[in-house]
Parts: structure tokens; C-alpha cells; sequence
């Protein structure tokens, strides 16, 4: 989906594009979650904490798979559903449930496939 919004005419076959500012956005997104003074994996668990809190399904998937990815442990990932239960109140158990589901795939996705993550 993201070649559809920000690629080239020929990888969006043609059709409207991302404009200037929503080009900015991804970028700036991107840049956030790299390496600074907190390194991506802290930064990877705190876009899941305020994603569960937000209670945004797609953020929550998008986060889990960045976390795998970055090497976070089962048991940094469960004290960060913690965090997560704590600031955002019951409310969040359903999302909470959620991303248990999105890292069971993440973790089977990256055995079938081989790699290490991390």
C-alpha cells in the first residue's frame, strides 16, 4: 500500500498520489522510530503502548511486527502490554488480546521463514 501512496507514477499505475505533506508525515514517521538517543527498540514498545492505549488495531500490528523485528523479547513485549493495561483502564483488554494474536503470527512468521529477527 505504501508504493500505491508514495511511489512513482508507474508503481501507482498511473493513479493520484500522496501530496508534499503526507510524504513529509511518512518520512517523519520513519526518522522517529530510527536509532537516536532511544534506541528503535524502546522507541518500537512505546509506539505500542500509546497504540494499545489509542486502541488502533492496525497501529498494534504494525508495532508488534516493528518490535519482532527489532529483537524485542516476549517478556519486554508483556511488560509493555502492562504499561499499556495500566494508562489506558480495561478498555484495552480486547486490544491487549489483539496483539497477543498479531505476535503469535509475527513469532510464526519469522520461524517458517527461518530468519533471526534482531
Amino acid at each position: 500500500m505504501n508504493a500505491r501512496i508514495l511511489g512513482d507514477e508507474a508503481e501507482r499505475e498511473g493513479k493520484a498520489g500522496a501530496t508534499l505533506v503526507t510524504k513529509r508525515f511518512f518520512s517523519l514517521d520513519g526518522k522517529t522510530y530510527e536509532d537516536g538517543t532511544l534506541p528503535a527498540k524502546t522507541k518500537e514498545l512505546l509506539g505500542l503502548v500509546a497504540s494499545m492505549v489509542l486502541r488502533c488495531d492496525d497501529c498494534i500490528a504494525y508495532h508488534v511486527d516493528q518490535c519482532v523485528k527489532v529483537g524485542v523479547s516476549d517478556e519486554e513485549l508483556w511488560e509493555s502490554f502492562d504499561v499499556a493495561l495500566i494508562v489506558g483502564g480495561s478498555i484495552v483488554i480486547p486490544h491487549l488480546r489483539r496483539g497477543v494474536e498479531f505476535l503469535d503470527q509475527a513469532r510464526a512468521a519469522v520461524a517458517a521463514s527461518g530468519s533471526n529477527p534482531g
